[in-house]
């Protein structure tokens, strides 16, 4: 009884307040009464289902995008940059940051920021990467048992009625704790910057050079402050800015070592290549990855690629047209959402030798019937060189690709040697037992649940 009426109450309280709503968003509803009418002819078109039901999602139309030439046409034009409503819950903690900012705005900041991920200084952050890589597998070794399970649960994602739930606010408690967090860092920073002398209270804007960066070489924090002033950059900006690449960061980052180590955990013959080529390079020393051992972690790069093949980071790509749009001859009108998937393309028959297994081997002589095996041998020099640019783009492409995606690579590389170099992996639960969960970054259902095991080099 108590249950139905709370059932009844929550009706109750949607009939009242949803014309209210409908009122206070009437510009919106209007908006997209227009797009719905607009929308509708031109996607009985696309091939496939019909445009109603199965080509909206509920009530907002949504195209799909998958062919590699469809794909890019738009990620590379200079004129679809603009993120869809998707990212809005992202706004609430990032801001209007380089992720989900569009116009003049993302340009200037895409330009000023791109210094910060030259090569010179991303070897900078490999001693951070050593050292954290390092300090997880001593972790993991101080574990008493010889076997250890590592799981890592995934988020939930936020429901219509987060606020009823309780689950908003909670969510509003966390942004500004990190937001809050964030700002404590920055200005930290900024004091010891002054302390050092390198940048100077009420100094007149200076626009740092080419050559000055290349010179200083700063770190991301360090960029954003050298350049407040000639930017005209708020505190707050910084703080957008510093929040989005913690965000694409770590969440995209954790998420690709998370299932490369639970695909290769699947795979003994694959995970047995990978520590083989580690020992070739360090032996049984314990001594950091230098640069150099880096580039001739050739194999482990592979397996990483094919990880993000099957199971890309970020699993959905969305744009909203700003005007509108010729697509494979049918035309898309103006404020359309589309949406660009990794899924699709990754798993083409045409463009992939073995489209849903985990395969290195992409010369080997033998095949596997079994769904999403591994094959890391897809991004040999030459698999890669024969295969469309855009059947595989787990970065994304065009102007708006992943700044950071050398830096993530390096990261996952230097951290994930550390782990196979000292323990073998099993996975508990494999594919399909544990499938994956399609939030604005990937997640596994069940976590990453591995069982690890101490490895003894003779």
């Amino acid at each position: 009884m108590v249950k139905r009426a709370a059932e009844m109450l929550v009706i109750a309280l949607i009939l009242l307040f949803l014309p209210l709503l409908l009122i206070l968003n009437a510009r919106s509803v209007k908006n997209f009464l227009e797009l719905a009418f607009r929308a509708y002819e031109p996607l009985k078109k696309i091939p496939g289902p019909k445009a109603l039901p199965l080509m909206w999602l509920g009530p907002f139309p949504i195209v799909s995008v998958v062919w590699p030439q469809y794909i890019k046409e738009i990620l590379e034009s200079t004129t679809l940059l603009k993120k869809s409503n998707n990212y809005d819950i992202v706004r609430k903690w990032i801001g209007d940051g380089l992720l989900v900012s569009s116009g003049e705005k993302w340009q200037r900041r895409r330009k000023m920021l791109t210094p910060a991920f030259h090569f010179n200084v991303l070897r900078n952050y490999h001693e951070v990467f050593r050292r954290c890589g390092a300090k997880r597998q001593w972790a993991l070794v101080s574990t008493p048992k010889s076997e250890a399970v590592w799981s890592t649960f995934p988020h939930l994602w936020v429901p219509p009625i987060w606020y009823a739930s309780g689950l908003g606010f909670e969510f509003d408690r966390l942004v500004k704790l990190t937001n809050n967090f964030t700002r404590n860092v920055i200005s930290e920073r900024r004091e010891t910057l002054i302390d050092e002398g390198i940048i100077t209270e009420g100094e007149e804007p200076h626009e740092m050079t080419e050559a000055e960066i290349k010179q200083r070489k700063p770190c991301f924090l360090d960029l954003l402050l050298l350049m407040q002033k000639p930017n005209a950059l708020s505190d707050e900006d910084i703080r957008e800015e510093v929040d989005t690449f913690m965000f694409e960061g770590h969440d995209t980052t954790s998420s690709s070592m998370g299932f490369t180590t639970w695909f290769l955990g699947q795979y003994p013959a694959d995970q047995a290549k990978v520590q083989a080529e580690l020992d070739e390079i360090f032996g049984d020393s314990d001594r950091q990855p230098d640069e150099a051992d880096v580039k001739r972690m050739v194999y482990l790069e592979r397996c990483i690629k094919e990880t993000l093949r099957l199971a890309p980071s970020v699993p959905f790509v969305g744009r909203e047209l700003q005007h509108d749009v010729k697509i494979a001859g049918i035309d898309l009108p103006e404020n359309l959402t589309l949406v660009l998937s990794p899924f699709g393309p990754h798993r083409a028959p045409e463009h992939w030798e073995h489209p849903n297994e985990f395969y290195p081997d992409y010369f080997a002589n033998h095949h596997w019937d079994h769904p999403n095996e591994f094959y890391p041998d897809h991004f040999t020099t030459e698999a890669m060189s024969a295969r469309h640019p855009y059947a595989y783009f787990p970065f994304s492409a065009g102007p708006r690709n992943c700044i950071g995606q050398k830096f993530a690579m390096a990261e996952e590389k230097i951290v994930l040697s550390w782990l196979f170099r000292k323990f073998r992996v099993e996975t508990v639960e494999p594919y399909p037992g544990n499938d994956t969960v399609p939030e604005i970054v990937l997640k596994p259902v069940y976590g990453f649940k591995v069982r690890l095991f101490r490895r003894h080099h003779e």
